[in-house]
């Protein structure tokens, strides 16, 4: 009898891990693969006492069928040990951007401001935004003089862009509809990169496929240059990320691991067993060095840092046509 609905269990999970592969058909199938991990490890742990019964057959299947879905999740599970630290370039300057989802009603804002004064990033980007926020932020505003903050509707979830870095001359940043996507153009060093903040709402049933279609221009219009980071509410090998990089022309960098669990859950356990919904995505001249996770600062996210560095843009001569002509009929006469 125990066995028997054992097996049940086990395959009720597989369908359940087989339907998220097939995100890209419904948002209803990949709000399964969200839970791609943990599936794929419940089930490994049904299977094995099945191994000593009738469902040996099944067991050993779907203890094969779990270890593919984990493969598939690799670069997302939690880090068991410290990453080897990349060798950062000598001949290039090194930038860091700090994503943060701050939680609007977080009891601790000054952990936050000072994390981010001890780490010091270049560019932040931040979600859940809410009033209280936009009053917190304020006191480093000398630190990080440029800066957009865009309203959610609700006036909780709105997203933000602070840099201390010079925006882009003749550039204006810019906060689609409902505070989902704050975008700015920033010079670094002359080095033009369009930094973008997003959130994202939770899977279907929620909002989040329609959503993505609402931003598909604001993506679409990003520079040859950029990188955009945000709450996703959405797991690197979700059907809804892949959507936003490839509207946007974008790689996803590969996860810092888990980074969210319920508030009333331990630091800990949200490490281990959290979802990694923190993405950090980029193209063009931009080169993901590394990426980590920081401590908990009050909210129901970690604080995700990554070290970037950007390739300088190319030199083109002014007028193509001039020098090819100048070329082909040789150095100009001087006049007499």
């Amino acid at each position: 009898m125990m066995a028997g609905v054992t097996f049940l269990a086990m395959t009720a999970l597989s369908a359940a891990l087989l339907a998220g592969f097939f995100g890209a058909l419904h948002p209803a199938f990949d709000s399964f693969s969200h839970f791609r991990i943990h599936f794929s490890v419940l089930m490994a742990l049904l299977a094995l006492p099945l191994l000593a019964s009738s469902y040996r057959l099944q067991a050993v299947a779907a203890l094969l069928f779990a270890i593919a879905c984990l493969a598939t999740t690799a670069s997302a599970l939690p880090r068991l040990w410290p990453q080897q630290a990349v060798a950062k370039p000598a001949d290039q300057p090194v930038y860091s951007l700090l994503q943060m989802n701050l939680r609007f009603n977080n009891p601790t804002p000054k952990k936050v401001l000072s994390l981010i004064g001890r780490t010091n990033p270049d560019v932040i980007t931040l979600d859940e935004v809410s009033q209280m926020w936009a009053t917190e932020l304020g006191y480093i505003k000398s630190a990080y003089p440029y800066r957009i903050l865009c309203d959610y509707p609700n006036g909780l979830f709105g997203v933000a862009l602070l840099s201390r870095r010079p925006f882009a001359a003749g550039t204006t940043p810019h906060c689609e509809p409902r505070g989902a996507l704050a975008t700015a153009t920033v010079d670094f060093g002359g080095v033009d990169v369009d930094v973008a903040a997003i959130h994202l709402s939770w899977p279907w049933p929620k909002e989040q496929y329609w959503q993505i279609g609402e931003l598909a221009e604001p993506l679409s219009a990003l520079g040859e240059t950029a990188i955009l980071a945000g709450d996703c509410n959405a797991v690197p090998w979700s059907a809804a990320v892949r959507r936003v990089a490839a509207l946007g022309g974008l790689t996803v960098m590969p996860s810092a691991g888990p980074t969210w669990i319920h508030r009333t859950l331990p630091d800990l356990l949200r490490r281990y067993a959290g979802l990694p919904i923190d993405q950090v995505f980029s193209k063009g001249g931009v080169t993901i060095l590394s990426s980590r996770r920081l401590e908990d600062t009050g909210s129901d996210h970690l604080p995700v840092l990554v070290e970037f560095t950007l390739n300088p843009p190319e030199q083109k001569p002014v007028d193509e046509h001039v020098t090819a002509t100048v070329s082909l009929s040789g150095p100009a006469k001087p006049r007499g």
